[in-house]
């Protein structure tokens, strides 16, 4: 998955109305999630001098999950659900002084996919603050009340919870705060833990599900034992840039008179540190997250892959080029009996999948540098409300070179190659791929592997030049 060897400057985005300024479930007008809206229940508070308590996330084992906790440590102490204000007497803050990467642990919720993608979005501020609204306190009109903000399939939500978090004794169950009075993380952990169901519907995930539910934009997905030999110099603008960064497992250093390309990274869990060349001489084991710095050649070996989320891939250019990078989606499905006719080894039926007509113009002389030109996402909606219960089908998708418009029956597909796919196909949120296609018209056709699986789905396609799409 090689991304544009070339490519920066001003993101052209056209992404239908949800990007439009001001439309419903864009950035600056979210929609409200479960109908419950911030400034309406925050009024009604005032006025009738109460706190909030969320009915929608209620303040009980319902919320928490079930399979999550030790039986016998709830059992001997049960699960208390209290205020902050009894854990930190007229101290609780929202925030102490500033938002790091260095405020919180992991608890007892294997979220780590998460708290890394917490970590990077500390590194942005524009981001964050899209993230976690501005103008909220435990001081000032205070009622209990928080809201945080996230992107879920195509759409921005904002999503109102109370103060109340799941205890043990006097200390937190779950993402614990260095300092004891600061409760950003539990919050923020919370409101998501509400979006996808419970805090259990948290238990294990990817960075990239997270790192994108925070942007809204673009996933680049890189498979590190066949990394691009320019990936650090990727790696490097996109820090230079308005993007997220995450890895998983399974400058100006100079080493011998010689520069050396450096990797700093950093782990949620805080239990090890990295103790290769380039670690800390005096080894420091942070609290709640250790962060190192290692070479590229073991951060290549060290990790498998590396996903970036950002706004729109402008850093992929270079400073220079006047290329902009366009995008538009669209809401499909898969409709049971009908459109879910799996993937192209089902002959018979793969026709009558959904198709999009793909029509890319002939290039500007800026766009015309690089390998690649063309990025195609799939993602597929959950269909239950609770994350961990929402059944990924195998999903992939192909691009057929044409010359004509119109839906295509099984004769066009009988013995043609596509000129690109996603193969193997993949049990995941979603999936990926950067290539390249000459001006021209092209056939795209998103489907599940196997057939009778039904579901809806976005397809995003991005392009160096002009686009048209049906």
């Amino acid at each position: 998955m090689h991304p544009p060897a070339v490519p920066h400057g001003m993101c052209l985005k056209v992404i239908n109305n949800r990007n439009m300024k001001g439309g419903m479930g864009s950035e600056t007008n979210p929609l409200r999630f479960m109908d419950q809206d911030y400034n309406v229940l925050q009024d009604y508070c005032l006025k009738t001098n109460q706190r909030f308590v969320d009915e929608f996330f209620p303040p009980d084992p319902r919320s928490i999950g079930e399979g999550l906790l030790d039986p016998k440590l709830t059992n001997t102490e049960g699960v208390l659900l209290i205020f902050f204000q009894v854990l930190c007497p007229n101290a609780a803050e929202l925030i102490v002084e500033t938002v790091s990467r260095f405020d919180y642990a992991q608890g007892n919720v294997g979220n780590c996919w998460f708290l890394a993608s917490i970590g990077a979005l500390t590194f942005q501020t524009k981001l964050l603050h899209k993230v976690v609204p501005d103008g909220q306190s435990f001081s000032h009109n205070y009622t209990g009340l928080f809201h945080f903000r996230f992107w879920r399939f195509g759409k921005w939500y904002d999503v109102v919870i109370d103060d109340k978090l799941p205890i043990i004794g006097c200390q937190l169950v779950f993402v614990k705060s260095k300092t004891l009075n600061e409760f950003w993380p539990a919050l923020l952990e919370k409101a998501y833990a509400k979006v996808c169901g419970s805090y259990a519907d948290m238990h294990s995930g990817r960075v990239s599900e997270a790192l994108l539910d925070f942007t809204g934009g673009v996933h680049m997905h890189y498979e590190l034992k066949t990394a691009p030999t320019d990936l650090w110099e990727i790696m490097h603008r996109a820090y230079q840039s308005e993007v997220l960064m995450g890895c998983e497992t399974p400058a100006g250093v100079m080493r011998g008179g010689n520069p050396v390309k450096l990797v700093r990274s950093f782990n949620p869990w805080g239990d090890s540190e990295w103790k290769g060349d380039w670690s800390d001489k005096i080894h420091f084991i942070y609290i709640f997250f250790f962060f190192c710095r290692m070479s590229m050649n073991d951060f290549l070996k060290t990790f498998d892959n590396m996903d970036i989320c950002c706004i729109c891939p402008d850093f992929l250019e270079g400073k220079s080029s006047a290329c902009h990078w366009i995008s538009k989606y669209h809401h499909g499905s898969w409709v049971s009996g009908s459109t879910d006719r799996g993937c192209i080894s089902h002959a018979d039926t793969f026709c009558k999948n959904p198709q999009f007509w793909l029509r890319i113009n002939e290039f500007d002389k800026a766009c015309e540098q690089g390998q690649n030109n063309v990025l195609v996402t799939l993602i597929q909606k959950p269909d239950k409300r609770h994350r961990r219960h929402s059944a990924h089908h195998g999903i992939g998708f192909y691009v057929f070179a044409m010359k004509s418009e119109g839906k295509l029956g099984s004769s066009f597909f009988h013995g043609r190659k596509p000129v690109v796919t996603s193969e193997p196909f993949q049990r995941a949120r979603q999936v990926m791929k950067f290539f390249r296609l000459e001006p021209g018209e092209y056939l795209i056709v998103p489907s599940t592997y196997h057939p009778n699986k039904s579901g809806e789905f976005i397809l995003s396609i991005l392009c160096k030049n002009e686009i048209h799409i049906q």
